[in-house]
């Protein structure tokens, strides 16, 4: 498309533009969900990412920081601010790795591996009610093609 036909541009983009529109929307207001502290029950409170990358290390005992930044799709340094919080809390401990002396394994403590369980016990919730809200307005077809132009969105990139 060119530069030459204004009309004709803005008359697609008043057509396309409140479908993008409204994805913009959802996507902001999903990302300040997702960075906003919360308590999944034990009294600690962190956000999203921190919580999934506990709850990771306690499903995957000895992982490594690259390998949750390769899982997360996040780089290595912003993996490392996560273990760095995660640590300051007592929620995960490092040991060397025997056989890479530049590597970590990661472990959660009790405390950790108490609040992996109960951010597990929060989703389970959240995404039951969640499902049942959705199921108020859309039909489960439509919440499953949701969730599958969702992944093919994702694949996109």
């Amino acid at each position: 498309m060119t530069f030459d036909n204004k009309a004709e541009i803005d008359r697609i983009y008043a057509q396309l533009s409140p479908k993008a529109d409204l994805l913009y929307a959802f996507v902001i207001t999903y990302s300040n969900y997702i960075f906003e502290p919360r308590d999944y029950g034990t009294g600690e409170k962190l956000g999203m990412l921190a919580v999934h990358n506990l709850t990771q290390i306690d499903d995957c005992p000895g992982i490594t920081a690259s390998e949750l930044a390769k899982s997360w799709n996040r780089t290595k340094g912003a993996i490392s601010q996560n273990i760095k919080v995660l640590e300051s809390k007592g929620l995960i401990y490092r040991k060397k790795d025997e056989n890479n002396a530049r590597s970590h394994l990661l472990y959660t403590t009790q405390a950790g591996a108490r609040l992996a369980l109960a951010h597990k016990i929060y989703d389970n919730n959240d995404i039951m009610q969640t499902q049942a809200a959705l199921l108020k307005s859309c039909t489960i077809e439509e919440v499953n093609a949701f969730y599958k132009v969702l992944q093919a969105y994702f694949e996109l990139f």
